[in-house]
């Protein structure tokens, strides 16, 4: 029993490190976030923070369709490559990796340039900003270049150096960029979203370089056999990211003919301030949780239990966040925004809200990954994508722009319980007695600190709300410190110090 509590503890102490690592990064990453995202605000505007965002939803949908899913993929194929101990199987699939990312980042830019007149037309419904459309194609390539690096050193597990090359793309994009806006005003978006696509590049490369690679050669007709593994799951991936993205780029025309831009810049606000802290959890996932599931995707019963371990520890760090940006979600808006922006909150209280239900049900959607199930993880993101799209044409001929955050809600809601019946079918997967204790006292407080608002006045509202967050808060730090075991912590603080120079002989 004693050996059995803390493997427990380990487990759940591997995935608090990896959380702890990008989340130390993305609290940086959100600080940087603040003032670039401010500085834009208030000088832009939410007219241009809306055509900023739909540069990005635009080459975002373009980018995942030319990228074929390759960077994803490759994740999934250097992890397999890796757990071979083979270094020359590892060479093959990093070689036929990056010559394919640069083949995909050509294709992208290509398409943009080929197509910049009717995208434009079909974004914006006029051909003006074709030349800015066809000028930010170089962000595809660049971003496809980054992407094949990214992979190749999440592959490898190296989650401190993906930490590391967050930070400096955020810092170098910010110090660089921010000048472009004060000079230029909205003609400064463009070269702006450029600058932050290349330093983008230039620190994934910087850590890339470091990692060994046996010498082989591969020639053409050997990298095209090597990328058929990389293009048969990247497919799935592409197209369920062609999707998504599409949705995301359709939701804002929507926007735009109903409500007009600013209520682009409005959404747009509300979407990022919503994903900014849970990047934190859900990166995780990414960078740690999926190659570990996929080593266990055989055993149901393993599989099962590090899902349970996932959302336990994401819903403890996550839910004291998310309780504070529905309490002080004016403030914050204005802090990283504007005034102006403040109607964004109605849609942000809403999509708070999803993003709790995302938290649950993201650790089960990586079930389907891991255990290769591709076709059954594109219709289920289809059928989500689909159900989000008539949530939002519902919410917004109902609600006006709050329609948008109800939408978000509603299609977790359904996520979540899709997810659950299909894995459950698959693995038969229940969620622990620990979750579910988790899940119940949760959703009280969430529930009560989203109604408080609406039947009590601001500062006795402000007042209980922010008693509710200090006593959630001991009670997940409480619990973390009972899953994880005390010698956690203990490393933890010493390894601080140590990174501090504290513990150092005098």
């Amino acid at each position: 029993m004693k050996d059995e509590t803390s493997q427990n503890n380990n487990s759940y102490g591997q995935i608090l490190k990896s959380t702890t690592l990008v989340g130390g990064s993305q609290v940086i990453n959100i600080l940087l976030g603040i003032v670039r995202t401010k500085f834009l605000a208030v000088l832009l505007g939410p007219g241009g923070f809306g055509l900023m965002g739909m540069y990005g939803a635009l080459l975002g949908t373009v980018g995942t369709f030319a990228g074929m899913g390759i960077g994803s993929s490759g994740v999934r194929q250097i992890a397999e490559a890796a757990g071979t101990g083979d270094g020359q199987k590892i060479a093959r699939t990093i070689i036929t990796l990056r010559r394919t990312v640069i083949v995909t980042g050509l294709l992208g830019m290509l398409l943009t340039i080929i197509f910049c007149v009717p995208l434009s037309k079909l974004t914006f419904g006029t051909d003006k900003y074709a030349i800015p459309i066809a000028v930010l194609s170089v962000t595809l390539l660049l971003g496809s270049i980054s992407g094949g690096q990214t992979a190749l050193i999440q592959g490898l597990r190296r989650i401190a150096d993906i930490a590391r090359l967050s930070v400096l793309g955020a810092f170098f994009g910010t110090v660089l960029s921010i000048p472009m806006i004060y000079l230029w005003g909205k003609e400064g978006i463009v070269p702006f979203l450029i600058t932050v696509s290349a330093m983008t590049i230039l620190t994934s490369w910087w850590y890339a370089r470091k990692i060994s690679v046996v010498k082989v050669t591969l020639g053409l007709k050997e990298t095209l056999q090597e990328a058929k593994g990389l293009l048969s799951l990247g497919l799935v991936f592409m197209a369920t990211g062609l999707m998504t993205a599409a949705v995301m780029y359709l939701i804002r025309i929507i926007i735009i003919r109903k409500l007009g831009m600013d209520s682009v810049g409005l959404y747009q606000s509300a979407a990022t301030l919503s994903s900014l802290y849970i990047g934190v959890i859900l990166g995780a996932m990414g960078m740690d949780f999926y190659p570990r599931l996929t080593a266990l995707a055989k055993d149901n019963e393993k599989c099962n239990q590090l899902v349970n371990e996932q959302t336990a520890v994401g819903l403890l760090v996550a839910v004291p966040g998310i309780l504070a940006t529905l309490t002080f979600a004016p403030l914050v808006i204005h802090v990283f925004y504007a005034a102006s922006f403040i109607p964004a909150y109605d849609i942000l209280r809403w999509q708070i809200l999803g993003v709790f239900l995302r938290v649950m049900s993201w650790p089960m959607g990586f079930t389907l990954l891991a255990q290769g199930k591709g076709t059954l993880y594109f219709w289920t993101e289809l059928s989500a994508n689909a159900v989000h799209l008539l949530f939002v044409l519902v919410g917004i001929t109902y609600f006006g722009l709050k329609g948008t955050g109800i939408a978000f809600f509603g299609l977790y809601v359904f996520y979540t319980l899709m997810m659950f019946a299909v894995v459950s079918n698959i693995t038969g997967f229940r969620w622990s007695a620990v979750n579910l204790n988790i899940i119940t006292v949760f959703s009280f407080f969430i529930a009560a600190v989203f109604l408080m608002p609406i039947f009590l006045p601001k500062n006795p509202a402000l007042a209980i709300n922010s008693a509710i967050i200090l006593g959630v808060s001991a009670y997940c730090l409480r619990k973390i410190y009972h899953l994880v075991g005390p010698q956690w912590f203990i490393d933890f603080f010493n390894k601080l110090k140590n990174s501090m120079g504290l513990n150092k002989a005098k």
